[in-house]
């Protein structure tokens, strides 16, 4: 069997995720956590790594293929010169074991040594607490032997 890529129709991943897997086609739908800032409050929500795509494990010979089409939220089936576009299982393990390591690189983590790239804190080493809105963040610096929370833009964090 061979991974095929479906494109599918907007917003309608979840719904072409369901109906392919309540005809028994075997199915890769990757998805990751994702911070979102909307009216200053930060959230998190999953989201599709491809929007608009999934892969589906299908042999050439599968009487499946017919129904792919009719299934509702699919739009059609990638293909090259009136030939599904075959994906070879190493693409598609390798993005199953890259979803972790992606989960993992999200934002910065309160408690989290950091150091300051730019503004006059420039090169001194800080530890992240919270963001402070959309642009801003605050940070604990070593000043005079004591911590000291300061404001810094979130540009100027770097890891």
């Amino acid at each position: 069997m061979t991974w095929y890529a479906l494109q599918l129709k907007p917003a309608q991943g979840d719904r072409a995720l369901a109906n392919l897997q309540n005809q028994d086609i075997a199915c890769f739908f990757p998805k990751i956590t994702v911070e979102t800032i909307k009216a200053g409050k930060r959230s998190k929500k999953l989201e599709p790594l491809f929007p608009g795509y999934l892969f589906v494990n299908l042999d050439q010979t599968d009487p499946m293929w017919a129904k792919l089409r009719s299934t509702r939220g699919v739009l059609r089936i990638v293909s090259f010169a009136n030939k599904p576009a075959a994906i070879s299982d190493d693409v598609i393990q390798h993005i199953k074991d890259s979803l972790d390591s992606v989960a993992e690189q999200g934002g910065i983590k309160p408690g989290q040594a950091i150091q300051l790239s730019e503004g006059p804190f420039e090169g001194i080493n800080a530890i992240f607490q919270a963001y402070d809105g959309e642009a801003r963040a605050i940070v604990l610096i070593s000043f005079m032997h004591k911590q000291q929370k300061v404001k810094v833009p979130v540009s100027a964090i770097k890891k």
